[in-house]
């Protein structure tokens, strides 16, 4: 059964389990941010080993273009100077 089937009777409404709303998409209104799993929470895991806080001071514009492609911009500057192999 589907959630666009029609029901005859409530008591055929499914059962709300934890595998039920883990296989739900999650939406903030009618922005999908998460399809079939719920969201975790915390910083996402990015590569196999955790990443080291650090001050560091950029140039305005350099910030200002990584900044505007978006969500994940600092993974970004992570893998240009990882790239640079310096």
């Amino acid at each position: 059964m589907t959630i666009y089937d029609e029901w005859v009777d409530p008591d055929d409404a499914p059962e709300l389990t934890s595998e039920w709303f883990r296989a739900a998409d999650v939406k903030m209104g009618d922005v999908l941010v998460s399809k079939g799993k719920a969201p975790r929470r915390g910083r996402p895991l990015y590569g196999s080993e955790p990443k080291i806080q650090q001050s560091l001071r950029l140039d305005r514009e350099v910030l200002d273009k990584f900044k505007a492609t978006g969500p994940g911009w600092q993974a970004r500057i992570n893998q240009v100077l990882k790239e640079a192999k310096l």
